[in-house]
C-alpha cells in the first residue's frame, strides 16, 4: 500500500527537477546572445566620422567615432582598427604622453598609466580596440570583448581628449572624426 503513495510523490518530484533543469538549460542557451547584445559599445549611437593615424608615414590605425548628437560629449565610442603590431604598454605610454601634452597632472598620469598598462593588450594588424565613454567612466573592448574600465571622470575626459580636444596632436584626424558621415 505504501507504493501507491510513494509513486505520485516520486513522479511529482521528477517533474519538478525536470522542469528546473529545462529552465536552467534555456537560460544558459540564451545567456551568450543576451551578453553579446549588451556589450556593443556603439549601440544607440550614430556613426560620425573616421580617419587614419600615421606615424612617420606608416599607417598605425584607422579610427571611427560613434556618438549621440554631440560628438564631443558622452556617450560616445571610438574604435581603433590597428594596422601594425604594437605592445599594450606602448599604447599606454603613448596615451600618457598625449594626455600630458593636453595638460593632465603628473600624479594622475602616473596612476592612469598603470591602469592603462594593465588594461591595454598587445595588438597586431587586424585587431581593434573600442573605447566607450560614458559619464564618469571609460570602458575598453578588445576585438569585441570587455577588457577593462577606468571609473574616473577626469581620466575619461583626458583619454578621449587625445582624439577630440582642440589642442590634440593630430588635428586632421580630429577633423575627420568630427565630420558627420552620411
Amino acid at each position: 500500500m505504501s507504493e501507491s503513495y510513494d509513486q505520485p510523490e516520486e513522479t511529482a518530484k521528477n517533474e519538478m527537477v525536470s522542469g528546473a533543469r529545462r529552465r536552467l538549460l534555456l537560460a544558459l542557451a540564451a545567456a551568450p546572445s543576451a551578453a553579446f547584445a549588451n556589450t556593443d559599445p556603439t549601440a544607440g549611437l550614430k556613426r560620425w566620422g573616421n580617419g587614419e593615424f600615421r606615424r612617420f608615414g606608416f599607417l598605425v590605425y584607422e579610427a571611427t567615432l560613434w556618438a549621440g548628437d554631440d560628438p564631443q560629449r558622452p556617450p560616445l565610442a571610438l574604435r581603433l582598427d590597428y594596422k601594425r603590431t604594437i605592445a599594450g604598454a606602448a599604447i599606454a605610454e603613448a596615451s600618457v604622453k598625449e594626455m600630458r601634452a593636453l595638460g593632465a597632472d603628473e600624479a594622475a598620469l602616473k596612476r592612469w598609466g598603470e591602469q592603462m598598462t594593465r588594461i591595454f593588450p598587445d595588438v597586431k594588424a587586424g585587431d581593434f580596440i573600442v573605447g566607450q565613454y560614458e559619464t564618469g567612466v571609460a570602458r575598453f573592448y578588445f576585438n569585441g570583448r570587455l577588457v577593462g574600465e577606468v571609473a574616473d571622470a577626469d581620466f575619461a575626459r583626458a583619454f578621449f581628449g587625445i582624439w577630440l580636444d582642440a589642442k590634440m596632436s593630430a588635428p586632421g584626424l580630429r577633423a575627420a572624426l568630427l565630420r558627420r558621415s552620411l
